[in-house]
């Protein structure tokens, strides 16, 4: 039985990620090597269980119980001891995930479960960074975590039926549908959603439209609840162009990065992370595109 799960990473994802699992009735570790980003890490989670309270989405009472159930630690080996689940939730830089699972997978008891979240890379080769590749597979989460309710869940290669459906039965316990698929680059979710926010650049250099018009005709007109440019400054232009690049390199030339995403990623436009990515987010009232 699955009890005590590790979430590695503190950034934006993690919190979430930490956070859904609490509610879920999961003892959470979140493990991150900069003891000011934990801090920052619990100061959002709170704002969150604060936002979930004013809301009526969760009551005090359960609100509480729930941050009795997490705890920040700086000791990834030390986590992995006691968990039955470690959600990985590392920038996408495979050299930085190869890192953390060949600790958990030296760490973690024989009967743990690994869960990458990443939108794009594999689960197959990641599952090779450890001796228990059949205990390995993504879990693709959303942003904001704990609004968005979908769980990607992506079997590699050796992954056994069992792990997909314990993933399955924690995705659904933290309160989100699943969608189970086997592995190919991008998934389902990420080739459909990079290969819209890249076309949606190419328009905005070609001088199609502004960054308003474009969003405004996406969401309107194709019912999408965000715009193209509003998706990519919330996730990260960064983000974007990583996973642009690898499904160039493995899926060919129609997920080449658009040059004037590459031009912002260069100039420091990152979204809202860096206050400034296709809009302008320093006056925090109003976005304003550039």
């Amino acid at each position: 039985m699955i009890k005590n799960v590790v979430v590695v990473g503190s950034g934006v994802m993690g919190r979430g990620i930490a956070y859904v699992a609490a509610v879920g009735g999961y003892n959470v570790q979140m493990v991150d090597i900069n003891p000011a980003a934990l801090e920052s890490a619990n100061t959002e989670i709170n704002k969150i269980f604060d936002k979930g309270i004013e809301r009526g989405k969760i009551s005090v009472a359960d609100a509480e119980a729930a941050q009795q159930r997490l705890t920040y630690v700086t000791d990834l080996s030390t986590a992995a001891t006691q968990a039955d689940l470690v959600i990985e939730a590392v920038p996408e830089k495979i050299e930085i995930k190869k890192n953390v699972f060949e600790t958990i997978d030296e760490h973690a008891p024989v009967h743990c479960y690994f869960a990458t979240n990443t939108s794009t890379m594999s689960p197959t080769e990641i599952g090779s960074y450890t001796n228990r590749p059949s205990q390995v597979i993504a879990m693709h989460f959303f942003n904001p975590v704990q609004k968005m309710p979908l769980v990607e869940i992506v079997r590699g290669l050796e992954t056994s039926d069992e792990t997909a459906q314990k993933i399955k039965e924690v995705a659904e316990n933290m309160g989100k549908e699943t969608v189970v698929i086997n592995e190919f680059p991008g998934f389902v979710t990420s080739r459909i959603s990079a290969m819209v926010g890249n076309e949606a650049f190419y328009m905005l250099q070609e001088g199609v439209g502004t960054p308003e018009e474009i969003d405004k005709a996406i969401k309107l007109g194709l019912n999408y609840p965000m715009g193209p440019f509003e998706l990519v400054d919330l996730v990260g232009l960064d983000a974007r162009l990583n996973n642009l690049n690898y499904l160039h390199e493995t899926l060919g030339e129609k997920y080449r990065p658009c040059p004037l995403l590459v031009k912002y990623v260069k100039a420091g436009r990152l979204g809202r992370k860096s206050g400034q990515g296709v809009y302008d987010y320093t006056n925090k009232r109003e976005k304003q595109p550039n």
